[in-house]
């Protein structure tokens, strides 16, 4: 659906999208390394939540959706048919590094990729076309892809996509049975032990908060945790300059002791597009134009944090390791 916008740009038409409405290669804009995309008007649909009850349609908005102010949802556009809340409204999605999503090994029905720092698996939050599924479906026309496995948004390396249902189900129960081994390597601040160290744990998973907490076996309070999944890394130092060291772990596919790696200072080339001239605080944005993205301010920065292999039953997939896992 087109909609005209009154006054002085009443002759600039803006199209509505749906999540049926696919990632295009002219979505994208990339300025000194940041692959933005263009704000559009997109329509959310949620169920209700029983803590909604009791709250006004922009009380629900603004305590639920913190990416935007009060005054945005006040000024925005709401329909509500119970038990679904709909919501259409201009789209701003966080900017992410410009690097490609460089497709590593293709079969018929798998395909591996080596995921870029700062850019999320899948649509989730705010992002949607900055994902490693939207690029792929708009520079490579790959779709549909179920990712088999995740990685958090900083953390770069290997990812494997099944190209079709079927194919993830069985990537799914051979990780739910503990089948399948992977492999990290990490840059981290300081002299990490030079024997081989090994962590066994509980991690408990909060979904409602969306956080994960991990209780060590035999900890400070000298108990071993009752309740959790069981997880066991095994950290090998690979290297160390006396400063920071470069180290690999190892684990289960389906649960893994994390840990802290240092903050990557990235430095991403300079796009040698040339510069939009309707691209000023957002790119033609018709609706909110003085309101930024989150993240158009700052500095990317992704996680010394890189997956280099996934192997399972009769298969493996690898990916390179970065450049700053060199320490000379």
């Amino acid at each position: 659906m087109k909609r005209k916008r009154d006054g002085p740009e009443e002759n600039m038409e803006i199209v509505w999208q749906t999540p049926a409405n696919p990632p295009q290669r002219q979505d994208y804009i990339f300025r000194d390394g940041i692959r933005y995309v263009r704000p559009y008007y997109f329509e959310f649909i949620s169920h209700a939540k029983n803590r909604w009850a009791g709250k006004t349609i922009v009380d629900l908005f603004a305590d639920e959706f913190k990416g935007r102010p009060r005054d945005y949802y006040v000024l925005s556009i709401f329909k509500m048919h119970l038990p679904s809340v709909f919501y259409a409204g201009c789209r701003h999605e966080p900017p992410v590094m410009a690097r490609d999503v460089k497709i590593l090994h293709t079969e018929p029905d798998v395909v591996t990729v080596c995921k870029p720092a700062s850019v999320p698996v899948h649509p989730c939050g705010q992002y949607r076309k900055n994902t490693v599924v939207g690029i792929l479906q708009a520079e490579h026309d790959l779709a549909p892809i179920f990712p088999i496995h995740r990685l958090d948004r900083l953390v770069s390396g290997l990812l494997i996509l099944a190209r079709s249902a079927s194919k993830a189900d069985s990537f799914r129960q051979q990780i739910e049975s503990g089948e399948v081994k992977k492999q990290y390597v990490a840059r981290v601040t300081g002299v990490f032990p030079e024997d081989k160290q090994v962590a066994n744990a509980k991690v408990n998973y909060n979904a409602r908060e969306g956080k994960s907490t991990v209780e060590v076996e035999n900890g400070s309070n000298g108990k071993s945790p009752s309740k959790g999944k069981d997880a066991c890394t095994k950290f090998t130092r690979i290297s160390t300059n006396g400063t920071q060291s470069i180290v690999l772990y190892r684990a289960a596919a389906k649960s893994t002791v994390p840990i802290k790696p240092s903050h990557s200072e990235v430095h991403v080339p300079h796009s040698t597009d040339e510069p939009d001239e309707d691209f000023n605080i957002d790119p033609m944005c018709t609706n909110c134009p003085n309101l930024a993205p989150k993240g158009y301010d700052g500095d990317e920065e992704g996680l010394w944090l890189h997956c280099i292999r996934y192997s399972g039953p009769g298969w493996t997939y690898e990916c390179p390791y970065p450049e700053w896992a060199s320490l000379s």
